[in-house]
C-alpha cells in the first residue's frame, strides 16, 4: 500500500511540472512575425515568438502556465512580415506536437 501511495504522489508531482510545448516550422518564404491563438476562433491572443521564425526554420514554443486551464484544441494562425495571414488551423496541442505553416 505504501508503494502505491508513493507512485501516485510522484505522478501528481511530475504532472504539475509538465511543460506543454510544440514546434512550428515556417515553410513559407516570408518571416513569421507573430502567432495568434484562439479557443473560439473569434477572440485572438498573441503567442510570444520573440523576433519571429525565419523561412525554413523551426522554433520550439512553450505554453505559459496561465493557459493550463484552457482547451487543448485551439485555433492558430501566422502573421507574416508582408502583412498577410495564414488560414486559421484547429490544432490539438495535447495530441500533436508539430505544426507547419506554408503560405
Amino acid at each position: 500500500m505504501v508503494s502505491t501511495t508513493v507512485a501516485v504522489i510522484t505522478l501528481q508531482v511530475s504532472n504539475a511540472l509538465a511543460e506543454y510545448s510544440f514546434t512550428v516550422e515556417n515553410s513559407a518564404e516570408t518571416l513569421i512575425e507573430e502567432l495568434l491563438v484562439s479557443e473560439d476562433g473569434e477572440n485572438w491572443g498573441h503567442f510570444d515568438i520573440g523576433s519571429g521564425i525565419a523561412p525554413g526554420e523551426t522554433g520550439k514554443l512553450v505554453w505559459d502556465k496561465n493557459t493550463d486551464d484552457q482547451s487543448c484544441s485551439q485555433f492558430i494562425k501566422a502573421v507574416y512580415a508582408d502583412g498577410s495571414y495564414s488560414q486559421p488551423t484547429d490544432f490539438d496541442f495535447c495530441q500533436e506536437t508539430d505544426l507547419v505553416f506554408e503560405k
